[in-house]
């Protein structure tokens, strides 16, 4: 490839990453993966992602709270903190942006239930990034206290999926 076809494809890279930035905007979209081939060796791939604003998390969280906990929190400040699922001891967070899976197929049992006694490295949960699913293994043995999200559902980066205590 010459120089000048180089730059030519550079140049239309640059605007075609700005079109697809205001796609991801204009749409809502959390994250966005292209992959554009010129030839055999020469190809760009693009992937784009925004995290949601923390305060969406915050927002969420208490809904999630099963009702007990949700009850004792105003008559404790000190228990304020612990409707934060991510600041739990034991909650297993989810390593990057995807869709969550509880069961390895639609109608199939979930991986593990509230309650349940799971071994480290049994698989909890899956999420699927760009098409691969990636099984979230328990970081440690352990009895699952709490599932905080539902099957099917798009996560963040960092947000907290189960506490296993």
């Amino acid at each position: 490839m010459s120089d000048q076809d180089h730059t030519r494809h550079h140049d239309g890279d640059v605007a075609f990453i700005q079109a697809l930035a205001e796609l991801l905007n204009r749409n809502e979209l959390t994250e966005l993966s292209v992959e554009r081939e010129y030839g055999e060796n020469d190809r760009l791939t693009i992937q784009l992602a925004k995290q949601a604003a923390p305060v969406m998390m915050q927002a969420a969280a208490p809904a999630l709270a099963p009702a007990p906990l949700a009850q004792a929190a105003p008559a404790s400040a000190a228990a304020a903190p612990a409707l934060d699922p991510a600041t739990l001891p034991g909650a297993v967070t989810s390593p990057m942006v995807g869709t969550c899976y509880l069961s390895a197929e639609p109608g199939a049992a979930a991986f593990v239930t509230v309650g349940q006694q799971v071994a480290e490295g049994d698989t909890l949960l899956i999420v699927e990034a760009m098409k691969t699913m990636n099984h979230i293994p328990a970081p440690r043995a352990g009895t699952v206290r709490r599932i905080l999200v539902e099957d099917g559902t798009p996560v963040e980066f960092g947000a907290p999926l189960m506490v296993v205590e």
